[in-house]
């Protein structure tokens, strides 16, 4: 099994937040959004560090990259607040594990097409990809076919989905577009979802201030998330490869009618014929 090299995470505490997505779909993001609802005493973090080194990723820990080794995952048995983690993996592959734990499991999924077009974007920003660019139509028909890093995209949404629709009191699932439409109400929820919610007279005020915090404008200005990056197994990722745009519908941009008409016969036949109208 996949988390079978780290007993720490093999057996996930009640305790334990685990975001799942499929690679740029809004992680970054939720991974400052969730730091911050957790620790809000020390949400500030996140103006001199970057989200990803704040909240360790369960397959560099499992597989042992380079990048892995500079951000441990917390022990289970000490004394910690509680931890946040977050992974790629399908869910067909954590199944035995998530449907047994309690831990509380948050899905981000975003609209195909941009997904795409980010992935396209995120690749070339890699030192490797200056030397040999990755064409657009060349990463259109890999993504159509499931032949990326985590794919196929559509099992991956529909296998979360399956867990957070079996177990909402233990998975909660959201889209990109959900969250960037109505960030407050969304924050909430998470909170909520967490058993962390925001009280008092504050209360609003609290929430606008993560919101504010955690806004792309705000992030992607930070100095920490302009210059370095982590290394990996494929290549030296820029930190600000992570900051592009965050915005909805960045696809009409880069596709033909043609390529939006292919993706969204995919997106039919594997979520609207299953029941879930979403991403055309």
């Amino acid at each position: 099994m996949v988390f079978s090299h780290s007993q720490n995470i093999c057996k996930p505490l009640p305790s334990d937040i685990i975001l799942a997505s499929f690679p740029k779909t809004g992680t970054t993001w939720l991974k400052a959004l969730l730091y911050s609802i957790v620790n809000r005493s020390s949400k500030q973090r996140l103006t001199v560090e970057n989200p990803h080194s704040l909240i360790p990723v369960l397959e560099y820990k499992t597989y042992g990259t380079t990048h892995a080794s500079a951000i441990a995952i917390p022990p289970s048995n000490i004394n910690h607040s509680r931890r946040i983690l977050s992974t790629h993996i399908p869910y067909q592959l954590l199944a035995k594990t998530l449907d047994s734990s309690e831990c509380r499991v948050v899905y981000v999924t975003r609209n195909p097409k941009d997904t795409l077009v980010s992935t396209w974007h995120f690749v070339n920003k890699w030192k490797k990809a200056k030397e040999d660019r990755w064409p657009f139509d060349v990463a259109v028909d890999k993504f159509c076919h499931g032949l990326i890093p985590c794919g196929p995209y559509y099992d991956h949404v529909m296998g979360y989905r399956k867990l957070c629709l079996d177990r909402p009191k233990y998975a909660h699932f959201l889209t990109y577009e959900e969250l960037k439409n109505d960030p407050k109400t969304h924050v909430r929820k998470l909170a909520e979802f967490l058993g962390c919610p925001f009280e008092g007279e504050d209360a609003e005020a609290q929430v606008q201030d993560i919101v504010n915090g955690c806004s792309f404008e705000v992030l992607s200005n930070h100095e920490v998330n302009k210059a370095g990056g982590f290394p990996s197994r494929i290549a030296f990722i820029p930190s600000n490869s992570f900051f592009r745009k965050g915005v909805i519908g960045d696809y009409e941009e880069h596709m033909s009618a043609e390529v939006v008409e292919k993706i969204d016969a995919l997106t039919k036949e594997n979520f609207h014929s299953f029941g879930f109208m979403y991403g055309v």
